[in-house]
């Protein structure tokens, strides 16, 4: 019988012979089926309706790429990308500023559990948070900002009411979590320091600036490369601060793309669909070249690792 019934085994099944490729894909499935679609489909309509004149109810009308041809002569457009270019040189001070805290808070000092929950706390906060903390903070007269210049003996200012000042103001309130969010990545990095190395650098004379430049920074590189990923895409995708705190005033200079996609598309005085795609698509672009550059980077390091 023994004889038999090992005659009539047949071997493994596909399953299990695969069961190290299938299982992976059988847990990410679930998340792949969302990311599609509620992500990849949504882009690609995009695509679609930026090349039709719709107003989200009625009939759409196709005008091809006549909303392009209007972005290309509007102030505003013109305003909102300069501001996300602000937006995007200004915020990658959150990478140095971020490094510069967690080196402080990774010594052993007297209280610094409680200097790294001050620091940690903005992380926590919502964006509508701190908007609403910052628009306190700039009032022109009840602010604190301007009770510390009339205490030094300076001219108060209005800083969301001057169309000059009132990006540098709002990147302000953005720089505070986004510096925490930079300096949590840093921290997790420098636990992750090999000890020896920085001992073989105190050996080779290694002090200070070399010390951090030729020893640390490139053992933080992972993490280097997390924060600008992050802090480019939050740069880009910048919305709820302007939202709360001037509503893309005063006189629209406070605009970035993707508050103006909201205007033309979904605000009380928008409901123009299809030129709100337009922008929309020129914002995921400008995005994707970004992205593209970092899969890139991530993909050519791990190939130079396996050499």
């Amino acid at each position: 019988m023994a004889v038999a019934a090992s005659e009539t085994y047949a071997g493994p099944t596909w399953l299990q012979r695969n069961r190290m490729i299938v299982t992976p894909i059988l847990f990410l499935l679930p998340g792949l089926l969302f990311f599609g679609l509620y992500v990849v489909i949504p882009i690609f309509q995009s695509f679609n309706i930026s090349l039709y004149r719709w107003d989200g109810l009625g009939e759409a009308t196709y005008i091809g790429l006549a909303n392009y041809e209007e972005l290309l002569t509007d102030r505003n457009f013109e305003i909102s990308l300069w501001n996300n270019l602000r937006w995007l040189a200004l915020y990658l001070l959150a990478i140095p500023l971020g490094l510069g805290i967690a080196l402080f808070l990774n010594q052993t000092v007297m209280g610094i559990r409680v200097y790294k929950s001050m620091f940690f706390f903005p992380f926590v906060l919502s964006q509508v948070v701190v908007g609403l903390v910052f628009s306190w903070f700039y009032l022109p007269r009840e602010g604190l900002l301007n009770g510390l210049l009339t205490f030094l003996g300076m001219e108060p200012v209005n800083v969301l009411g001057d169309p000059d000042l009132a990006t540098y103001g709002i990147i302000a309130a953005g720089l505070w979590p986004q510096t925490a969010y930079c300096m949590i990545l840093y921290l997790t990095g420098l636990n992750a320091v090999d000890p020896e190395q920085v001992e073989a650098g105190r050996l080779d004379g290694a002090k200070g600036w070399k010390m951090l430049w030729y020893v640390i920074l490139p053992q933080l590189k992972p993490a280097t490369f997390i924060a600008f990923v992050v802090t480019i895409i939050g740069a880009l995708r910048s919305f709820d601060l302007i939202s709360i705190m001037t509503n893309g005033g005063p006189f629209g200079s406070t605009r970035v793309l993707s508050f103006y996609m909201f205007e033309k598309a979904l605000s009380e005085f928008g409901f123009r669909m299809g030129y709100g795609s337009a922008i929309a698509v020129v914002l995921f672009l400008i995005m994707l070249v970004f992205i593209g550059y970092f899969l890139w980077q991530m993909w050519y390091d791990e190939r130079e690792a396996r050499r």
